[in-house]
This record gives C-alpha cells, sequence and structure tokens, in this order.
C-alpha cells in the first residue's frame, strides 16, 4: 500500500511518511493507491468491534507496525461501544458519542495518538496541529494528552464552539495547547495548510496534523460503518451529519472497499457548499456561517479533495448513490423537538440533520441509519431555546468548573507563526 496525493498524483509514501507528514509536499491529501476488498469475516456480526477495525486496518497500515502491535493498539482504541438502536419503524441510529470525549472523532483521534510515537521513535519532538470547530479538538487533545514526544496546538473560532467542547481542550495543559482564533473555522484551517507551506514554521519543528485530512484519523472511521451492517444485517441508506466530509468520505471508502449501501446522504446545516455541488455541478466554497450544529459550521470542506478521488475512480457509481440536503437552526431545533416527542429519543444537533434527512428521502420498504456524531450533553445551552431540560453527562460535569487559559490570535497567519516560532 502506497499514499499519494490528491494533486499530483505522484508523490508516493507509506503510511508511515504519510502520517507524520500529514499533508503532501503540493498541500494535496493522501489517498491510498488502491483499495483492498475486506475479508468476509468483516461483515458478519459474529466478528468484534476490534476484530473488524484490525481486519479493516492491516492492509492500510502495510506491516509498518507489527500485526501483534497492531491488534493491541486496536484493541485499546475500540475499548468502547457503537450501539445500533432502532428509535422507529425502519430508522435506527449509530451512536458514536460513547468514547471518552463523547463525539466520533474519538475513534480516529485514539487510533492517531497511539500510532504516532511509535510511526516517530528517534524522529525528535512532533509538532501536531489541528483545526476544530468543536469535536475534532477534544478528541485529538484527549488522544494525544502527555503522548511522549508530542505537542498539540488546538485552533479553534473564538466563541463559536459550545462551552463544554471548549473546556475539553482548553482547560487541559501539558502538552497541549489551546488557541482562540478571531475568525470562524474555515480560517482556522487555512492557518494549518498555511504552516505547512512556511519554510521557517517547517524548518523549526517537525509538523503534522491531526484533522481528517490526516489518514491516520480518516481511515479508521471507516471501521463503525462495517460494524453498523454487521449488526443491522443489511443493507441501508446512510444518512452522514457532513462538515468536512471526512466521516463522509470515510462511508465511501467503506464502500469502495465492499460494504453493501443502498445510498448515501450528507446531511448539512446552513452550511450547504456540498450540498449546492451534488445540485450543480459547480463547486463554491463560501464563508461559513454560524449555526446551532456548530462542529458542521465548514464553508469549504478540506475532504472534498478525497470525494473527487471517489468521483475519478468510479464516477458512474459514486454520482448515483449520493445526495445531499442542509437544514436551518429552525429546522434542525424543530426536529430535536418532534422526535423526543415522537420517539423518546433526545437528538444533538449534527444527529438531527442525519435524521430529519432519512424521515424525507425514505421510501415504503427501505432501511435507513443515521450517525449520531456526538452526546447531547455537548451542546446543551440549545436545549432551552425550544423549553427543553438541559441533557448532561457525567464527564462533562467533571470539567464543568475547570479554568481555561487559552491564548489568542488574530486570524492572520503572521500571528500564528509568530506563536510557532516563539512559544512552542
Amino acid at each position: 500500500m502506497r499514499y499519494y496525493s490528491t494533486r499530483d498524483k505522484v508523490e508516493s509514501k507509506g503510511f508511515s511518511d504519510a502520517v507524520l507528514q500529514g499533508l503532501a509536499s503540493d498541500g494535496g491529501l493522501y489517498v491510498p493507491d488502491h483499495i483492498p476488498a475486506v475479508p468476509t469475516a468483516v461483515l458478519s456480526s459474529s466478528s468484534t468491534l476490534a476484530d473488524t477495525a484490525y481486519l479493516f486496518m492491516r492492509p492500510y497500515v502495510n506491516a509498518e507496525i507489527a500485526d501483534d502491535i497492531l491488534k493491541s493498539i486496536i484493541d485499546e482504541v475500540f475499548n468502547f461501544p457503537i450501539p445500533l438502536i432502532e428509535i422507529e419503524e425502519n430508522i435506527y441510529v449509530l451512536e458514536l458519542f460513547h468514547g471518552p470525549t463523547l463525539a466520533f472523532k474519538d475513534v480516529g483521534a485514539r487510533f492517531m495518538g497511539r500510532v504516532l510515537p511509535i510511526l516517530n521513535q528517534g524522529g525528535g519532538e512532533l509538532l501536531v496541529l489541528v483545526a476544530t470547530s468543536g469535536d475534532t479538538g477534544g478528541a485529538v487533545a484527549n488522544g494525544l494528552f502527555n503522548v511522549p514526544g508530542v505537542r498539540v496546538v488546538v485552533l479553534y473560532p473564538c466563541g463559536k464552539v459550545s462551552p463544554l467542547q471548549e473546556k475539553q481542550f482548553a482547560s487541559l495543559k501539558g502538552n497541549i495547547q489551546a488557541v482562540a482564533v478571531d475568525g470562524v473555522f474555515d480560517d482556522c484551517q487555512r492557518l494549518v495548510k498555511a504552516a505547512f507551506d512556511d519554510e521557517e514554521v517547517m524548518g523549526a519543528h517537525q509538523l503534522t496534523t491531526a484533522n481528517s485530512i490526516n489518514i491516520a484519523r480518516w481511515l479508521p472511521q471507516a471501521v463503525y460503518y462495517f460494524w453498523m451492517y454487521a449488526q443491522l444485517g443489511e443493507q441501508a441508506i446512510i444518512s452522514v451529519p457532513s462538515g468536512n466530509l471526512g466521516n463522509f468520505t470515510a462511508g465511501i471508502l467503506a464502500y469502495e472497499s465492499g460494504l453493501p449501501v443502498k445510498r448515501f446522504i450528507s446531511a448539512c446545516n446552513a452550511n450547504d457548499t456540498f450540498p449546492g455541488y451534488l445540485l450543480s455541478g459547480d463547486y463554491n466554497a463560501k464563508p461559513s456561517v454560524e449555526t446551532v450544529a456548530n462542529a458542521m459550521d465548514v464553508g469549504d470542506p478540506s475532504n472534498f479533495e478525497r470525494f473527487n478521488y471517489f468521483l475519478e475512480r468510479d464516477k458512474f457509481d459514486i454520482w448515483n448513490m449520493i445526495s445531499g440536503t442542509c437544514y436551518s437552526d429552525d429546522q434542525i431545533l424543530d426536529t430535536i423537538s418532534n422526535c423526543k416527542a415522537r420517539n423518546g429519543y433526545l437528538l444533538d444537533p449534527h444527529g438531527a440533520c442525519g435524521y430529519r434527512a432519512l424521515k424525507e428521502q425514505l421510501t415504503k420498504g427501505e432501511k435507513g441509519v443515521f450517525l449520531a456524531t456526538a452526546h447531547p450533553a455537548k451542546f446543551a445551552e440549545i436545549y432551552s431555546r425550544i423549553g427543553m431540560k438541559q441533557p448532561r453527562h457525567e464527564s462533562l460535569e467533571l470539567i464543568r468548573d475547570k479554568p481555561i487559559n487559552p491564548r489568542r490570535i488574530s486570524s492572520d497567519f503572521s500571528d500564528l507563526k509568530s506563536l510557532l516560532l516563539t512559544s512552542v
């Protein structure tokens, strides 16, 4: 297995180099040079979650991590449940929020946190840059907290993540530095990419990224799609809350690897760049807007480059099995209220987009699964807006009163560059 850039398709790296480099030298994202078909056992209900993950991930790691070490890493990463629950007739939810930071990104972040020190042995201190619109920051900070030889800088849009999301990474110290950016998520993402283009920064640090643009974050996310199928036992429509498209393209990777799927829905908030592209064929990045589903507040999704990689492989099939839709804040809040009244099930604002898309697009006799990407308690403040009791979770109560001390910078790259060259 080799990895090449989505842009020049010439530069080729092994798993280790692709992970440690993060982005290709031309600014593109790494993608595999081929997609192995999954073993039959991956689709079996008799396989454990960890076994499913090991069988899927092994060819992508390509023996650069010994099999026994890879197996122990995966056993440790996938040590929390990912249940599939029927909440009404023919509509199921895959709950991805039972990890330590209550978000689906725990899967990729925990895997990355455990492989980095193995891949970087003898390579000096590794600086990990990550941009977050909410959940990524907490998952990465938790996954890489106190990992030897690793320092983490988390960039987030100031005032545009929920208070508890901010606590999950900005209350940590040690090797974690939180940086509040005066801007939106797309500014944070742009700053991360700019750092990779700057010779002084690259000369001063061994730099990588922990966003889903890194294959170590992205690849493990395909695992739970196979786990979903093994529990359901039949093809379904899969509705994926979508922001930076890492989760969505991981689902497409699973499909290209042999996952039986009827079709995919990319369910978005008011940031409608990707649904607009699916309708018109024209990709028009735009400034992101702030919504109640803040983890999807992305106007220029990085993983769109990986989506194009799949289109080039199999355009007719992919194009005809996907759709996109977007919802306003009012529609999201209305969906939360209605689902709770109808089913007794409390949706988070991102899962609400996935659920509503299924309700609107399922036809008679079809089954649908939507991904619940984060626990509702992470967004407790929004529920009072619709007269609902604020949900809580024990792990979040433990950090509610922790102090935070982020650095604050403008959205100009010179500010981040100065920080990286003087204080990290």
